[in-house]
């Protein structure tokens, strides 16, 4: 009843004001036949300042002034739903009808606005995730969008290195602990996130699932990680265990995880796991690993971690550092102190 399922059902709540000077105000006052009139942004940067034509407001009472809208719509991003909810009741008690977004104030959680805007005679509607829509095609869905997290930029004091691989199962979790316990070694301050609820094992700071989140939430969640980190311990170098693989074969649903985790970690540097003849996982291979990561991130592999378990008898570190000209180590049977020189002199330069 609530949700717009089309734009015809906006194009009669014309002309709007628009609550969010971002993305989202954008691209709704580009939707074919809106006509936005007026801009509203707490941020006082952006207020004086032109916005898709307009000049951007400080305040609702100083737009409706200047403006003849009908209706407002909020489109703010998700942690600002305090701000919502005010613009909506300020709306709704001035006579507009009110168009929010998911990610800013759902309508299904807020149930009052439904009964002051029935009490205003005004309309009310949501720009919702439209799950109703994944669940006609993939049989079912969550019943509320799973982005919940506010974004948030950071720019660590520590270098940050990632630990990636050429599939799931290959030791970057291993590889990731033996890291932080070479540079302990070296009378370091590490910091080690794992990204996974096996992530249980010593030096490892604390571990969280990065899969259980939305992919829009996981680059916030490294990010908020690093930062937390940082505060607690101020750490000379953190490690990020990665998951799954930029390129496996067998398996593509958890790349795009791997990927938002490369994105949020954003690393001065990559060591990447392989194992060899994985007895039941299908990687594509280091070069293609590289290649990858190479060009999602401006970042550098300088490292290979080989896990032997399941290698041929002439597989061995030799071979590989020949093959890739890339320092390699088995950091199970031999530690990451080789791998931490790789990282250390890649970081001088």
């Amino acid at each position: 009843m609530y949700s717009v399922k089309s734009v015809k059902e906006i194009q009669d709540l014309n002309p709007f004001i628009v609550v969010g000077c971002g993305g989202g105000g954008e691209k709704f006052s580009n939707l074919e036949g809106v006509e936005a009139i007026g801009f509203i942004d707490d941020d006082v940067k952006k207020q004086g300042k032109q916005f898709c034509g307009h000049m951007v407001s400080e305040s609702l009472e100083k737009c409706l002034k200047d403006t003849d809208a009908k209706s407002l719509v909020i489109m703010l991003p998700i942690g600002a739903e305090g701000t919502a909810l005010k613009y909506a009741v300020q709306a709704i008690d001035a006579g507009l009808n009110v168009v929010t977004s998911f990610r800013s104030l759902s309508v299904d959680d807020n149930p009052s606005l439904i009964k002051f805007a029935e009490s205003k005679n005004v309309t009310i509607k949501e720009i919702s995730p439209r799950l109703d829509i994944v669940e006609d095609f993939a049989g079912v869905a969550p019943k509320k969008s799973c982005e919940i997290l506010p974004k948030i930029s950071y720019n660590p004091k520590a270098p940050v290195i990632f630990v990636g691989g050429t599939s799931q199962e290959c030791g970057k979790r291993t590889t990731s602990k033996m890291l932080g316990i070479a540079a302990k070694e070296r009378g370091l301050n590490p910091a080690i996130i794992s990204t996974d609820e096996m992530g249980l094992e010593e030096p490892t700071d604390f571990n969280f699932r990065a899969g259980s989140l939305s992919a829009m939430d996981v680059p916030a969640a490294i990010l908020a990680a690093i930062k937390y980190v940082e505060e607690k311990k101020n750490p000379d170098i953190i490690f990020i265990e990665g998951q799954s693989s930029l390129t496996e074969k067998g398996n593509p649903h958890p790349r795009g995880l791997s990927a938002a985790i490369l994105i949020g970690a954003s690393p001065d540097a990559v060591i990447i796991g392989h194992r060899p003849n994985h007895p039941y996982r299908e990687p594509r291979g280091i070069d293609e690993e590289i290649t990858a990561i190479e060009a999602l991130e401006p970042t550098k592999v300088v490292g290979l971690s080989i896990n032997l378990k399941n290698a041929e008898l002439d597989a061995d570190l030799e071979f590989f550092e020949s093959e890739y000209n890339l320092p390699v180590e088995d950091v199970y049977n031999n530690g990451a102190s080789k791998l931490l020189d790789a990282i250390l002199d890649y970081l001088k330069e």
